[in-house]
C-alpha cells in the first residue's frame, strides 16, 4: 500500500524481496506531516559519547515512526520545555560531578529556585546517564537531573539509566536493556498511526545531509576559514576561535626520554582574551594529510573538489563548516576519521555491506552480543575508523559520500590547562622567572601521545601529534583557539596558603597559579611535583629553583625511578604532615590535585586523610568528614583526566 506523507509517497508494502533488499538497501525518504508522535532527544556531551548515544536513539525513533529532533541541551530553548510531551535526556558527568560544557546554561536555568513546582507536569521523560563507576561522583549529573525533573512535575517513564564504562559489556550493557524498556513504554503511550510497523534494523535511513558537488572546480580553491577573522571585534569562542600565532614549540624532556613533552607558546595579541589561573585553552585539532589522502583513495574522492550541503528536515549545516567547502577541509578539519569508532559506526556501515563475510562480521559488531568481539577488534587495539574501512574493502566501495557526516563524528575540541599567567611569563633565553609583563601570551604543557599496540602502526594522539608537528621556525603557524573557565579556583585572600600536588603535566595549572600569586605578592605557595627522573622530565626545574631561592615557593620533588624504591608525591605529602596541618588549620590552606586519574588522586587523598589522623588526632571516619567538608567549601579541589 502507499500512504501520502507530506510531498512524498512512502512505500509500506512489507512484501519486499529480502534478498534484493539485502544487496541494495535504498533509504526511505521519511517526511512527516501526518499525526505521528514526536520525540525530543537532548544531550549534554563533553567528548561526543553522549551525543553519539543521543543520535542512536534518534535513529531508533525514526524506525518507529517518531518525528524526532536531536539537539545539544544548550542549543535548545529551554523555555519551550513546558510544551514538550516526550523527551529523552542523555548526559555525561565531567570533572567532580559537573555538567558538560554544552548543557551548563540549561543546568543553571533548570535549577532556578523561581521555577514553579508543577511547570513540567505535561512532560513525559526519561534520563540516561553515561559515566564511570571508578569515579566517586558516578553519573552525578544524570541522577540530579532526574530528581529535578520530578520536582518540577515531570513524569518519568522509567528509572534513570546509569551506563557504566566499567560494566563487563561496557556502557551498552546498561544502555541496551534500558532502551528496550523505554521503547516498550513509549510505544504504549505514543503509538504510531495504524498500519505503520517499525522499519527493520538493516534498512538504511536517509542521510542527514546531501552533497551537491560544484562543477566549476578550480586548481586553487578558496581557503576554508576555520576561525573568525582577527579583525572582527568579537570575543574568541568555539563558534569564532581566535587565530593565535604559535611563538615557540619547545621539547622540555631529555632527548633520550621515552615521553616527548612540549611547552608551547601562543601570541594572542588583539584577541581580547583574558584568563586566570585554573582556566583552560581549547582548540580543535586536524587530521594528518596522510590519513586524508588515504580516505580519499578509499572512497575515490577528489580532495580539492568543492561541495555544498542540503540538510534533511530538522537538521542544520554545522556553523563552522564553510559553504562551499572542499573535501580536503571536511576530512582534515571537521570529521574525526582517526578516532576509534563506536558501535554506531558499524551499525551504519553494515547497511552498505553486500559481501557475505563482511556483512556477517559487521552485523556481529553491531549487536549487543558482539560487543566483546568489537572491543577486542577495535578498542583494545585502538583501531581507527579509517583502518576499519580498509579492513572492509567491499563495503567501503559501496559507501556513498552523502553518509560521511552520519558515519564519522565531528572532531571534538581538546582542552589544555593554561600553564602561564597574564601577569608573568618565562624568559626562555635564560629560563628563569622574569618580571616582564606580557598579557598577550598563553603557554600550555603538552605530552605527545604515542604508543604501540598489536597493530603495526603506532597509535598517536590526534591533538598532541598535530601540535608537535607544527614548527614556527619554518614559517608562520596559526592555531584557532579560545579560552574557557576551568574547574580549579584559587583563593583571593592573600593570607591563604595554597598546597598543590601536580605530578607530570598536572603541574601546568599550578605553574599558572604560582606565577599569578607571586605577581600579586602572595606567599604560602607549596608545590609537590613528581616525575620519573630528575635529569629527564623535571619540567620547569630552573623556574622552581629560582622561586625557591627568592623565598616565593616551597618545593617537594618525587623522582620515582631515580632509586630502587619508587617514591611518589603521596609519600612526601605523608612526610610533610606537620607543615600541611599547620597550613590547613592556621593559614586557611587550600589543597589541590591535578594529573592522571588512574591511581595518584586516590593515593594523595589517603595520604591527606592520614595527615588529619596523625596531626589532628581524629578517627578515619572523622578524617573522611574533614576532607568532605573541605571539598564542599572549595578548600579541596582536583582536576584529573584519564
Amino acid at each position: 500500500m502507499w500512504i501520502k506523507i507530506g510531498f512524498n509517497y512512502l512505500n509500506l508494502d512489507l512484501r519486499v524481496n529480502s534478498v534484493a533488499l539485502r544487496h541494495r538497501r535504498q533509504p526511505r525518504n521519511i517526511v512527516f506531516s501526518m499525526s505521528v508522535p514526536s520525540l525530543l532527544v537532548l544531550y549534554g556531551s563533553q567528548t561526543g559519547t553522549a551525543q553519539d548515544t543521543a543520535e542512536r536513539i534518534g535513529r531508533q525513533a525514526k524506525r518507529r515512526w517518531f518525528k524526532v529532533r536531536v539537539e545539544a541541551l544548550d542549543s535548545y530553548n529551554v523555555a519551550h520545555l513546558i510544551s514538550e510531551s516526550l523527551v529523552v535526556f542523555v548526559c555525561s558527568t565531567t570533572g567532580q560531578g559537573d555538567p558538560p560544557d554544552n548543557m551548563k546554561n540549561f543546568w543553571r536555568f533548570l535549577f532556578r529556585k523561581s521555577l514553579p513546582a508543577g511547570s513540567l507536569c505535561r512532560l513525559d521523560c526519561a534520563v540516561l546517564g553515561l559515566g564511570d563507576s571508578s569515579y566517586p561522583k558516578f553519573n552525578f549529573v544524570a541522577k540530579k537531573l532526574h530528581k529535578r525533573l520530578l520536582q518540577l512535575g515531570a513524569s518519568a517513564l522509567l528509572p534513570v539509566g546509569l551506563a557504566d564504562d566499567q560494566h563487563d559489556l561496557g556502557p551498552d550493557g546498561v544502555i541496551d536493556p534500558w532502551l528496550r524498556a523505554f521503547w516498550e513504554r513509549a510505544l504504549a503511550l505514543y503509538p504510531p498511526p495504524a498500519g505503520l510497523t517499525p522499519l527493520s534494523e538493516d534498512e538504511l535511513l536517509p542521510p542527514r545531509y546531501v552533497f551537491h558537488f560544484l562543477d566549476d572546480v578550480t586548481e586553487n580553491p578558496p581557503t576554508q576559514p576555520e576561525a573568525s577573522d582577527t579583525d572582527r571585534p568579537r570575543p574568541a569562542s568555539q563558534a569564532h576561535p581566535f587565530l593565535a600565532r604559535m611563538v615557540s614549540n619547545q621539547r622540555v624532556t631529555h632527548a633520550s626520554h621515552f615521553q616527548d613533552v612540549r611547552l608551547i607558546e601562543f601570541d594572542i595579541t588583539g584577541s581580547n582574551i583574558e584568563f586566570s589561573a585554573g582556566d583552560v585553552v581549547m582548540m580543535r585539532p586536524r587530521n594528518s594529510s596522510e590519513d586524508v589522502e588515504q580516505l580519499c583513495q578509499l572512497l575515490r574522492l577528489d580532495p580539492e573538489r568543492q561541495f555544498t550541503l542540503s540538510p534533511a528536515e530538522g537538521e542544520t549545516v554545522p556553523a563552522h563548516l564553510p559553504q562551499p567547502c572542499t573535501v580536503r577541509h571536511l576530512l582534515e578539519s571537521f570529521l574525526d576519521i582517526a578516532s576509534v569508532p563506536r558501535r554506531s559506526f558499524f551499525e551504519l556501515l553494515a547497511g552498505f555491506a553486500t559481501n557475505e563475510l563482511e556483512r556477517e562480521k559487521l552485523a556481529e559488531f553491531s549487536s549487543a552480543a558482539g560487543q566483546e568481539e568489537l572491543y577486542s577488534y577495535c578498542n583494545r587495539q585502538r583501531r581507527t575508523a579509517l583502518e576499519v574501512l580498509a579492513d572492509f574493502p567491499h563495503t567501503t566501495a559501496d559507501l556513498t559520500v552523502d553518509y560521511l557526516l552520519d558515519l564519522f563524528p565531528e572532531i571534538q575540541p581538546r582542552s589544555f590547562s593554561i600553564a602561564s599567567s597574564l601577569l608573568l611569563t618565562m624568559n626562555r633565553a635564560i629560563s628563569v622567572l622574569s618580571s616582564r609583563h606580557t598579557p598577550n601570551r598563553i603557554q600550555i604543557l603538552v605530552a605527545v601521545v604515542k604508543y604501540k599496540t598489536r597493530l603495526h602502526k603506532p597509535r598517536k594522539g590526534l591533538c598532541s601529534s598535530w601540535l608537535a608537528s607544527l614548527d614556527p621556525t619554518q614559517g608562520e603557524v596559526r592555531v584557532p583557539l579560545w579560552v574557557k573557565k576551568g574547574g580549579l579556583k584559587f583563593p583571593g585572600d592573600p593570607e591563604s596558603a595554597v598546597i598543590m600536588v601536580g605530578p607530570g603535566t598536572g603541574v601546568a595549572p599550578f605553574r599558572s597559579a604560582i606565577q599569578e600569586r607571586i605577581a600579586q605578592g602572595k606567599n604560602g605557595n607549596v608545590l609537590f611535583f613528581g616525575c620519573r627522573s630528575e635529569s629527564k622530565d623535571f619540567y620547569c626545574r630552573l623556574e622552581w629553583e629560582e622561586m625557591e631561592r627568592a623565598g616565593q615557593l616551597t618545593l617537594f620533588t618525587a623522582f620515582s625511578r631515580d632509586q630502587e624504591d619508587k617514591i611518589y608525591v603521596q609519600h612526601h605529602v605523608k612526610e610533610q604532615a606537620g607543615l600541611l596541618w599547620d597550613l590547613i588549620t592556621n593559614r586557611n590552606g587550600h589543597f589541590y590535585i591535578a594529573g592522571n586519574a588512574k591511581q595518584m588522586p586516590a593515593a594523595v587523598c589517603d595520604a591527606l586523610k592520614g595527615v588529619f589522623q596523625s596531626e589532628g588526632g581524629v578517627s578515619a571516619a572523622q578524617a573522611e568528614d574533614t576532607l568532605t567538608a573541605m571539598e564542599r567549601s572549595g578548600r579541596f579541589q582536583s582536576e584529573t583526566w584519564a
